[in-house]
């Protein structure tokens, strides 16, 4: 039986990293693509040197293995063609972009309807042509660039199946932004004073997130009472910035294998850094 565990929870482990770092989405997907990829990669090299035994075995590599890997590519190659090609604009004008993304997913899925009903309901009658290398049937509904992929390393509807894995990720992600466009219409209907000078937080978002929990332990605000939602809501405001599931951040901080507080230590180092220069002058 051909496994992959390892290598999908290692792509998975550096994923969130990449996440957790880097807060420019084009970077963000540039590198997630690319770790995609050298994964995928890898993958077809397993699979070159461990070849699949038996009809079962293959029907498992290409209807749940493989669409794992090339969801992941094909969702942040996506996300990275969506935001190059948003247009510039406002709230308006960005919402009926998103709004038309979201459409596109729903014209894939009418289009394939009979094939999302199969894969969704668990049904393995026609396994043996969806996901057999070799066993390309026209009346099946074959995509056209099928014909132009490795034959030894696809069938006729794995990609059809990563495109579905795909799709639910896109989803939430059109539906995420278009929610916080929802949030910033609010807002903006809000009368405030703006100060003479704004301030922007321009390093990544764990950064911040490590900051906040270590003023938080250290009890500087409202005389030590002040709760972390509390906090969390005070950066956000100030900054203009979603910290999104900041006690999910916290665990993979506390769980890094090196450099647990790597933000406060950098922090150390540059005052200390500006200490030693100003006592040169």
């Amino acid at each position: 039986m051909f496994n992959n565990d390892q290598l999908y929870e290692d792509l998975e482990d550096r994923l969130r990293m990449i996440d957790l770092e880097e807060d420019n989405i084009l970077k963000k997907s540039e590198q997630s693509f690319q770790t995609v990829l050298q994964a995928i990669n890898q993958l077809r090299d397993d699979l070159q040197q461990k070849p699949l035994v038996s009809q079962n075995d293959e029907i498992s590599f290409f209807k749940e293995i493989k669409p794992k890997f090339i969801s992941k590519l094909i969702y942040h190659l996506s996300v990275f063609n969506i935001e190059t090609n948003k247009p510039n604009g406002g709230i308006k004008v960005r919402r009926k972009y998103y709004q038309n993304e979201l459409d596109k997913l729903k014209r894939y899925f009418d289009n394939n309807l009979e094939f999302y009903r199969y894969y969704r309901t668990h049904s393995n009658y026609l396994d043996h042509k969806y996901f057999v290398r070799g066993k390309q049937d026209i009346r099946l509904t074959l995509d056209s660039f099928f014909f132009e992929t490795d034959p030894n390393f696809s069938t006729s509807h794995d990609f059809k199946v990563s495109n579905i894995l795909a799709n639910d990720l896109l989803n939430v992600y059109l539906e995420d932004e278009l929610n916080k466009l929802d949030m910033r219409d609010i807002n903006n209907g809000k009368s405030q004073v703006e100060p003479k000078v704004k301030l922007a937080w321009t390093d990544s978002k764990v950064a911040l997130i490590e900051l906040m929990y270590a003023l938080q332990a250290r009890g500087v605000f409202n005389n030590g009472i002040a709760d972390l939602k509390e906090i969390a809501a005070f950066f956000e405001d100030l900054f203009d910035i979603d910290l999104g599931q900041y006690h999910r951040t916290f665990l993979e901080i506390r769980i890094r294998k090196t450099g647990r507080t790597k933000f406060l230590d950098s922090l150390k180092e540059s005052v200390i850094r500006r200490m030693d220069e100003a006592d040169e002058k």
